[in-house]
């Protein structure tokens, strides 16, 4: 006599839990009318891709915003082209539905008021070419500020918008064009 066997295979499916998506930006630099702008403003949680909107307001003219690759991030850049308080709300959902949304204030002035002077300490290496200036809204995404290298230890920022804060690091090039690694950030409050 045979006895025959069977087996069960049980599959469970279920839906992940994607949590809730947020927006991690609270506030974004002023500008200034024919200076280079950029801001970031980053989201989390949830699952990607994001997909980003603005419910209500505008842009300051001049300035467009497009998701970053990996669409956690939007990046607003241009150069503004009018004085103005530019007010938005600005919505991130996530790829499960849920969404979180944010209101938004870039002031762009006519003129800088301010300028931001630094200056470093040379560096100690060998055959060295010159310095880069980076500067950030955050202290996290940087863009290198300097048309050129720079050959003193001082530069002078002049593209500073009112009621904002940017970090500031330097870098040292060689002759080779290698650069070294940024130095510890500053903060600068404009008023």
């Amino acid at each position: 006599m045979r006895l025959w066997t069977t087996s069960l295979l049980v599959i469970l499916i279920t839906s992940p839990c994607f949590g809730s998506v947020g927006l991690i930006t609270t506030t974004l630099p002023n500008g200034t009318v024919g200076t280079p702008y950029t801001a970031v403003i980053q989201a989390s949680g949830g699952c990607t891709p994001y997909a980003w909107a603005t419910l209500s307001g505008s842009l300051p003219s001049g300035i467009t915003a497009k998701p970053s690759k990996a669409t956690t991030a939007l990046n607003l850049t241009g150069t503004p082209k009018t004085a103005a308080t530019y007010s938005f709300t600005e919505q991130v959902t996530g790829c499960g539905g849920q969404s979180s949304k944010k209101l938004y204030k870039i002031i762009i002035q006519a003129t800088a008021n301010h300028v931001v002077d630094l200056s470093w300490n040379a560096s100690n290496s060998q055959n060295v070419a010159g310095y880069n200036i980076y500067r950030a809204p955050d202290g996290v995404n940087w863009k290198k500020i300097n048309p050129s290298l720079i050959p003193s230890l001082v530069y002078s920022d002049s593209t500073v918008a009112n009621g904002s804060t940017y970090y500031y690091a330097a870098t040292t090039v060689d002759i080779y064009g290698k650069e070294s690694v940024k130095t510890p950030a500053v903060k600068a409050v404009i008023p």
